[in-house]
């Protein structure tokens, strides 16, 4: 082979590693976004003679329905309904597993080392960058092509199952290249991340404060999820905003290769200075404090305000639900009985709290994977320190972290309903809060078993219990699928605290199953050889 044909031998050997780092997450992420439109659609099937006349008209005013969901619009179409119910939570889940896919094969690659001699030879660093960008936004792009396909197959409208499935993959694309962008201009993987989602998620608070200030509504235009609003599939099928969408990609797209290439391999504009504190590493509690307060603070923030949220919405939420039976019966078919009062409303909401905490705890033990394998842990393992006790520290300082979290979103929620006189008391919205716990713990145990026998799969594998078992649980109750198969899931096992007391004999049934596979997640950790 000639010096002169390495470039274009080395380019397809580039998006072949790029496409074998991120298979696996997006038939994971392709399946769940496709999934969730079909069930909503499906759904709909069996409810739309309910949906019609003063109800439609009354859900379209309301403004809680409109700040937490988007204006709905098209409710009686399949195809609009299922947008609006599922646009939101299907922009995040791929937007968010883009961006973090993203930061993850460009910087997370490069500070672990496995690109130094990949970069040795004549490849470039902004090929290498943009090259993993274009397959992740690829990949995201399967995610849209597998929405269209569904809403299709449903019987939907064919321009507006291609709209919204463009708006999914220019989502997609959008937060692979703010996760590039990021893994540019910072030096950790850990801080790319978090900016990349950061940025992300502020689109979606955005969109919400423009659907609930009519005034602010021109903020619309600022992020994915407002031009999800403002494009309207089933009902305007505006393609201005998909094409601004793009535009946008692009541009992130083009700044993510122009900075790589004004830097030098493992280096980054704004790489932090300074000497760390020599007291958060005198001993392994420091140490494990010192790696988990950043997130902590990140995710409490995010948290905080959206629950806050839905304290300040309790009481328009529960009066809208109380007058209208149809809306009331639907969110009960799917899982959320009782929001027509208060404490059913919060029990409710505050049951999803379990899905970013679980996420927040798995996330934590996937970095201590990743940092095994950076060689980050190499001074703490060439310690007189056991593999067990280290684990045990950095676990000790993730649950604190997740408690932390939970406290935080009932407090969070309970001003939120104190500042509209819901009657929402301090101890019945922590109850509520406090009563997730058992299955964060279950995501924790799942998380640390992934980390003994599978390294690289942490974090879908320690997301399994809290996201995997809410599918389960909502497919359950809409397909009416038997009892056995609802109750594997763990959301299954929880009581709608405050609304009822807590079922005792199912928490601590989670709690007792979480330990047994924490313990021999953390036998097997301690057997198996580091990774490197």
């Amino acid at each position: 082979m000639t010096a002169a044909s390495v470039p274009a031998a080395a380019g397809p050997v580039v998006t072949g590693l790029a496409v074998r780092s991120v298979r696996r997450g997006t038939a994971v992420v392709t399946v769940l976004a496709a999934a969730l439109p079909a069930l909503v659609a499906v759904q709909f099937r069996r409810l739309d003679q309910a949906l019609a006349g003063p109800s439609l008209a009354a859900l379209a005013e309301n403004p809680a329905i409109r700040t937490l969901f988007g204006p709905p619009v098209a409710l009686d179409d399949v195809g609009g309904f299922t947008v609006w119910r599922t646009g939101t939570p299907v922009l995040v889940l791929v937007g968010t597993w883009a961006a973090l896919t993203a930061s993850r094969v460009t910087r997370g690659e490069e500070e672990a080392g496995r690109w130094d001699l990949l970069l040795g030879g004549r490849t470039r660093l902004p090929e290498v960058v943009l090259r993993h960008l274009a397959v992740t936004a690829g990949a995201a792009a399967l995610a849209g092509v597998a929405v269209t396909a569904g809403l299709l197959l449903a019987g939907t409208a064919v321009s507006g199952a291609v709209l919204f499935g463009a708006l999914v993959a220019g989502t997609g694309a959008c937060g692979a290249a703010l996760g590039a962008l990021a893994g540019q201009l910072l030096a950790e993987r850990r801080a790319a991340a978090g900016a990349a989602v950061g940025v992300l998620l502020t689109g979606l608070l955005l969109r919400m404060v423009a659907d609930g200030v009519p005034a602010l509504a021109w903020l619309h235009w600022l992020g994915p999820f407002g031009l999800l609003s403002r494009s309207a599939p089933y009902a305007d099928d505006a393609v201005v905003p998909v094409l601004l969408l793009a535009a946008a990609d692009v541009g992130l797209a083009a700044a993510a290769w122009w900075v790589a290439g004004r830097r030098d391999v493992g280096g980054a504009p704004l790489r932090r200075t300074g000497a760390v504190r020599a007291r958060s590493l005198r001993s392994l509690a420091a140490l494990a404090v010192r790696r988990v307060r950043r997130p902590v603070l990140a995710w409490g923030a995010g948290l905080a305000a959206y629950f806050l949220l839905i304290g300040v919405l309790a009481t328009t939420m529960t009066e809208f639900l109380a007058e209208n039976a149809d809306f009331a019966d639907l969110a009960a078919q799917a899982g959320f009985a009782g929001l027509e009062t208060v404490s059913g409303y919060v029990s409710a909401l505050l049951a999803l709290l379990a899905l970013p905490v679980g996420a927040f705890v798995a996330g934590r033990v996937a970095d201590t994977a990743a940092d095994e394998v950076a060689g980050r842990l190499a001074l703490v393992h060439g310690l007189p320190v056991s593999r067990v006790r280290w684990l045990a520290t950095d676990l000790s300082a993730v649950a604190a972290g997740a408690v932390l979290l939970v406290v935080l979103a009932g407090a969070a929620t309970w001003v939120g309903a104190a500042t509209v006189g819901a009657g929402l008391t301090s101890g019945e919205a922590l109850a509520g809060a406090l009563n997730v716990l058992p299955v964060v713990a279950l995501c924790l145990g799942a998380a640390v078993v992934a980390l003994a026998w599978a390294p690289g799969a942490v974090l879908p594998l320690g997301s399994l219990p809290a996201v995997g078992g809410y599918l389960l649980l909502v497919l359950a109750d809409t397909l009416g699928w038997p009892g056995w198969v609802r109750g594997i899931s763990p959301f299954a096992h929880l009581a709608g605290v405050p609304a009822v007391p807590p079922d005792v004999p199912g928490l601590v049934g989670m709690l007792v199953l979480a330990a047994v596979l924490t313990a021999a997640g953390a036998v097997g950790y301690a057997r198996r050889d580091l990774r490197g």
